[in-house]
C-alpha cells in the first residue's frame, strides 16, 4: 500500500472547540504513523494539499441495522439472503460516500458480512456486528400480527434482524450462539418498539433474570450488552441490571441519565428516524399500529438529549434509519446541533463512538497508530454541522484504511 502525505490539515476530531493546526499527517501501510507539524512527506508518498479545508476523523455511526433494505422490517425479514446482501452492498457504500468509516450494527448482520468487507471483497466501511438480536415473544422483534400463532418462520433469513428467546436458560443459549457466530458484542429488545406490531412503547421486555443472563453471558466473554429502549422505567432497569449500552432513550429522566452515567453507560440516541419515520414512513409500507406510536418517541427527543448531555451521560451518534431513509443519515448531525454544541455533536460520532465500539486509539481520532479512516471537509463543521450532509457533497477527500474512496 502506497504512503501518503496530507499537508497543512486543521482537524476537527470532536475534541476541541475549535481546528488544530495546520498539521502534517504521514500515513503508511493504511495507518497513521505521524502527525505533526513539522512531519514531512516520506520519499515517494504521495501528497494531498489540504489548505483550506478540515480534516477529520471518519465518521462513526453506532447505530445501524444494514441490513434494513426495506422499511417494514416484516417484509424484510421474508427477502432472499442474496437479494437482501445484494441491497445491503448498495446501502453500506452509500453510506462510506457519506464519510462513515465504521459502522456498529445492532441486529440483523452477520459475521460473512464482517468476513466480505475485511478482505477487500466488497467496499464498505467497517462492521462492528451484535449479530441477531434477542426478543422475547411479542417484543421488539417478533413480527408475527395478535392472530398469527405460528411459530417464527424466518429467524434465520439475513434480513431478520433479530431472533426469540424466552426464559433465562434460552436467553444464555442465543447469547452464546450469537457470540460464537462472530458477535462483538450482545443487543436485547427491553422495551416496546415502533416498528413492531403487538408492543406498545411501554411494554418491558425480558425479565431481569433473562436481562442479567444476558449481560452475565457478554461479561463472561468480554463484551456488553446493548439494549432498545425508550422509558425511564426501562432505562433504570436495564442499568441496574448491567446493561451497558443505552439505545434511543427518548423517555429518560435526569435522575436515570445520572445514574447511567455514574455506572459508565453510554446512550446512542437516534433523533432522525422518527422524523423520518413520520414524515414517510406510511408510504414506505410502515403499518399503521406502527405509525400510531412514533410521536410517543419523537416529541420527547430533543429533551431527552438535553437531559443526558447535563447529566454527563456520554452519548454516541445514531441514526436507526430503514431502508429508503436510509439516505438521510447525515441528518442526524443537524438535528443534535439544535441542542448540543458543535463540538459535543462530533465528538459522539468520533472518539465517544470509538469507545463504545471498544476501538479507542484505532478509529475516531488522527493519532499515530490509529487506522488511516478520514475525511477532509470543505469549511468548518464546529461552525456549520450541515457541511456533513449532503451525501457527502462537502467531503472532497474520504479514506479507509489510507485507501482514497474519493478524491475530487
Amino acid at each position: 500500500m502506497s504512503s501518503l502525505f496530507l499537508a497543512q490539515a486543521r482537524i476537527v476530531d470532536g475534541t476541541a472547540p475549535e481546528p488544530t493546526g495546520p498539521q502534517g499527517v504521514v500515513i503508511e501501510g493504511g495507518r497513521i504513523r505521524e502527525v505533526s507539524p513539522g512531519a514531512r512527506a516520506p520519499a515517494g508518498a504521495t501528497t494531498i494539499d489540504l489548505a483550506g479545508k478540515v480534516l477529520m476523523p471518519g465518521l462513526i455511526d453506532a447505530h445501524v441495522h444494514v441490513v434494513a433494505v426495506e422499511a417494514s422490517l416484516a417484509r424484510c425479514a421474508t427477502l432472499p439472503d442474496s437479494l437482501v446482501m445484494a441491497r445491503s452492498i448498495r446501502l453500506m457504500g452509500e453510506m462510506l460516500m457519506r464519510g462513515f468509516t465504521t459502522l456498529r450494527d445492532v441486529g440483523g448482520a452477520d459475521h460473512g458480512q464482517v468476513v466480505a468487507i475485511e478482505e477487500g471483497t466488497i467496499l464498505a466501511p467497517r462492521l462492528v456486528i451484535a449479530g441477531k438480536a434477542l426478543s422475547q415473544s411479542g417484543g421488539h422483534c417478533d413480527f408475527r400480527g395478535p392472530f398469527d400463532a405460528s411459530a417464527p418462520r424466518f429467524e434465520a433469513r439475513l434480513g431478520a434482524l433479530g431472533r426469540l428467546c424466552d426464559g433465562v436458560p434460552a436467553v444464555r443459549r442465543a447469547a452464546r450462539e450469537e457470540i460464537k457466530a462472530g458477535a462483538r458484542f450482545i443487543k436485547i429488545m427491553a422495551n416496546g418498539g415502533v416498528a413492531s406490531p403487538t408492543d406498545p412503547i411501554h411494554f418491558m421486555g425480558f425479565s431481569r433474570e433473562e436481562i442479567g443472563a444476558a449481560v452475565e453471558e457478554a461479561e463472561n466473554a468480554g463484551t456488553y450488552v446493548s439494549a432498545h429502549l425508550y422509558t425511564d422505567a426501562g432505562i433504570r432497569r436495564a442499568v441496574e441490571c448491567g446493561v451497558h449500552s443505552l439505545e434511543h432513550c427518548n423517555l429518560i429522566t435526569a435522575e436515570t441519565a445520572r445514574l447511567a452515567a455514574s455506572r459508565g453507560a453510554v446512550a446512542v440516541p437516534t433523533l432522525v428516524t422518527y422524523d423520518k419515520l413520520a414524515e414517510e414512513g406510511e408510504a414506505l409500507g410502515i403499518g399503521a399500529e406502527s405509525i400510531g406510536k412514533i410521536d410517543d418517541v419523537r416529541l420527547s427527543g430533543m429533551e431527552s438529549i438535553a437531559i443526558m448531555h447535563e447529566a454527563g451521560l456520554p452519548m454516541a451518534y445514531g441514526t436507526d434509519l430503514l431502508g429508503p431513509m436510509h439516505r438521510h443519515q447525515s441528518e442526524e448531525f443537524v438535528i443534535r446541533g439544535r441542542v448540543l454544541p458543535a463540538q459535543a455533536v462530533i465528538a459522539s460520532a468520533t472518539h465517544v463512538a470509538a469507545r463504545l465500539l471498544r476501538m479507542e486509539g484505532q478509529i475516531g481520532c488522527i493519532a499515530p497508530g490509529a487506522h488511516a479512516d478520514l475525511i477532509a471537509v470543505e469549511g468548518d463543521p464546529l461552525r456549520d454541522l450541515s457541511l456533513l450532509t449532503g451525501q457527502g457533497r462537502h467531503m472532497p477527500l474520504i479514506l479507509k484504511g489510507g485507501q482514497v474512496i474519493k478524491h475530487a
